[in-house]
């Protein structure tokens, strides 16, 4: 039986961020700490924006902060692969110019999204896949960590499960995101993850994937997704809540209609966070649980 879909919004008002945990089935009993590390995520991003910075450092912020919290599957504490390893993959993006920067397979390093930004800030190319993104990291000064440096045992753990052919039910989820909108009216995005569980060398999903896990424009909305990374790419799931968005409709409305859609025509799960142009927040999922954080100037809200 297929879970409800679950949606929520509000209005930020001036500025502030949102930032989801991945869409998933963590245990019950270990989803407030969920939304506790989201909402240590967006506080961090608002802060950004408080000291007057943008919405593409706050979403950076946000997202290196969900990385370095072993909770979540990105950064240190992401999932592994067949082999045993962590491979990254990240995206960011700005609204106002359509800037983006992403990683894929991406082996050794603490923090992609900060690479990813690096790609975008040098603006030669958008995406950098395994040797050669870990290249131009390093090239970029970025150290490498190694393997184990970025390996938990509840990623062990996890991995020993879907050997045996189950689900490992209390992972964190699929990715981790961030939405923002600044003083000046611009919006960004970005999302990292570690990817699936026990997923082949080489698999790459929609989270690097500019329009499928990760689009912003700020004529349109801001928006990160998690879930079945293979159907938000068949679909385009963050530009169709974009075009959502630009057509008029409000955040909420416009991921709860784009998950909908992932769901009806192609049967996959997931959720999104978005931010539309006036100002207004959503959030959407049709899995068991998505930890999630808002956060803006006179307050802030989390859930999972």
């Amino acid at each position: 039986m297929s879970e409800p879909i679950v949606s929520q919004g509000g209005l930020l008002g001036r500025f502030g961020v949102v930032v989801h945990g991945g869409a998933g089935n963590v245990k019950p009993e270990r989803r407030a700490k969920h939304a506790e590390g989201c909402l240590r995520a967006a506080r961090a991003g608002l802060e950004v924006l408080r000291q007057g910075g943008s919405a593409l450092d706050a979403v950076e912020r946000a997202a290196r902060a969900l990385e370095d919290d072993t909770l979540f599957n990105a950064g240190t504490g992401a999932c592994l692969d067949e082999e045993g390893r962590v491979a990254h993959d990240a995206s960011i993006m700005e609204g106002k110019g359509l800037a983006a920067g992403a990683v894929c397979d991406l082996r050794g390093f603490a923090n992609p999204i900060s690479i990813a930004r690096a790609a975008l800030d040098d603006g030669r190319h958008v995406l950098y896949a395994s040797e050669g993104a870990a290249r131009f990291a390093r090239a970029r000064g970025f150290v490498p960590v190694g393997d184990e440096a970025l390996v938990t045992e509840a990623a062990r753990e996890a991995l020993a499960t879907a050997r045996q052919g189950a689900m490992p039910m209390g992972w964190a989820g699929n990715t981790i995101g961030a939405v923002a909108l600044d003083g000046h009216g611009l919006l960004a995005a970005a999302t990292s993850t570690g990817g699936v569980v026990n997923k082949r060398v080489g698999r790459v999903g929609d989270s690097p994937i500019i329009g499928a896990g990760t689009y912003a424009d700020d004529e349109a909305g801001a928006v990160s997704t998690t879930g079945h990374g293979e159907g938000m790419i068949r679909l385009c799931i963050a530009r169709t809540a974009a075009e959502h968005m630009r057509g008029g409709l409000a955040a909420e409305e416009a991921v709860r209609r784009s998950i909908e859609h992932l769901r009806g025509r192609i049967g996959s799960t997931g959720g999104a966070i978005a931010i539309d142009p006036r100002g207004h927040y959503g959030l959407s999922r049709s899995t068991a649980s998505m930890s999630w954080a808002a956060t803006w100037a006179e307050g802030e809200a989390s859930g999972f």
